[in-house]
C-alpha cells in the first residue's frame, strides 16, 4: 500500500472506531482522528493516540463538532492544510454514535418527540452522505477509496428505548447503498457492518443494557460478545485490494449471533 493513504475516523475517540484506527494504523495507514471529547477526558484519550503513533505513522486528531454543517468547510480546510501534498483519504469510517434513548411510550417518563427523530437521523445516518460529498467535492479521496459505517441488528428488530437508533440505521443503510450507486464512477465502495452487540461506551448508555447483553450471551454461538476488535478486522479486510468488488452491502460481524 502506497505510504500517501490516511484513513479518516468520523468518531474515532472510543469503541469501533478506535479500534479500527489502531487497526488500520497497523498496516501502515496514516490516521485522521475526529471526535468530540471534554477536555476531562483527554488524558486517557491521548494514552491511545500514542498507540497509533506507535506504530511508526501519521495522526491527526481534531477534537471538532463533526456534526455542525456551518463549520464542516472550515474543518476540511484545515484537514487539507495539515495533509501533505498529493495525499488522499483511502478510508472513510462512519462511527457517529449520538442518538435520542427514549421509549416511545411510557406512563412515568418522558417519551420520543419528533426532534428526537431528527436529531439522531441527522447524526447517525445524514452525516455519512454529508462528509462523503464533501470530501469527494474536496477532491480528497483517492481512487478506489472505501466508506465504512456500523450499523445493528436494530435495523430489523425492535429493541426497548432504541426506535430513534433504529430509524436511523435503517436510513444508514439505505444511503449506503445509493451512496454505492451513484459514487462508483469516482471509484468508492461503501459497505456497512452489522456488529453483534459489542461491550462499548455507546451500548453502556442503552437503558436496559445489561438485559440486552445477558441475551446476546445467550444467542451468540461462539459464547461471547463481539469485541471492537473483531468489527476492526472486518473492516480491515474490506480495505484490501480483493475486497474491491464488495459494494452497497451490510455485512454481519456477530459471531453468528443473529442467526438465533
Amino acid at each position: 500500500m502506497k505510504n500517501s493513504y490516511w484513513a479518516l475516523i468520523l468518531g474515532g475517540s472510543s469503541g469501533l472506531g478506535l479500534a479500527t484506527a489502531k487497526k488500520l494504523a497497523s498496516h501502515c495507514y496514516h490516521i485522521i482522528i475526529m471526535h468530540r471529547d471534554r477536555r476531562a477526558a483527554m488524558d486517557e484519550i491521548e494514552k491511545d493516540f500514542d498507540e497509533i503513533r506507535s506504530y511508526g505513522n501519521e495522526l491527526i486528531a481534531m477534537n471538532v463538532d463533526v456534526l455542525n454543517a456551518d463549520k464542516r468547510a472550515g474543518i476540511i480546510s484545515d484537514m487539507q492544510q495539515q495533509l501533505p501534498e498529493r495525499h488522499q483519504i483511502k478510508v472513510m469510517i462512519h462511527s457517529v454514535a449520538k442518538g435520542t434513548l427514549k421509549p416511545m411510550y411510557s406512563e412515568n417518563r418522558s417519551t420520543l418527540v419528533d426532534t428526537d427523530f431528527r436529531i439522531t437521523f441527522d447524526a447517525m445516518a445524514l452525516s455519512l452522505y454529508d462528509w462523503t460529498k464533501a470530501l469527494a467535492m474536496a477532491d480528497l479521496f483517492a481512487d478506489d477509496a472505501r466508506i465504512i459505517s456500523f450499523t445493528s441488528e436494530g435495523n430489523t428488530k425492535a429493541l426497548p428505548n432504541y426506535s430513534a437508533v433504529s430509524v436511523a440505521k435503517v436510513a444508514l443503510e439505505a444511503l449506503t447503498r445509493s451512496i454505492a450507486l451513484e459514487f462508483a464512477p469516482m471509484g468508492i465502495k461503501a459497505n456497512c457492518i452489522q456488529a453483534g452487540i459489542t461491550m462499548t461506551k455507546s451500548l453502556s448508555m442503552i437503558p436496559g443494557y445489561e438485559k440486552i447483553k445477558e441475551n446476546a450471551l445467550k444467542r451468540n454461538p461462539q459464547n461471547r460478545l463481539t469485541m471492537p476488535e473483531d468489527v476492526a478486522n472486518a473492516v480491515y479486510l474490506l480495505t484490501m485490494d480483493e475486497a474491491k468488488w464488495i459494494t452497497g452491502t451490510v455485512i454481519k460481524v456477530d459471531g453468528g449471533e443473529s442467526l438465533m
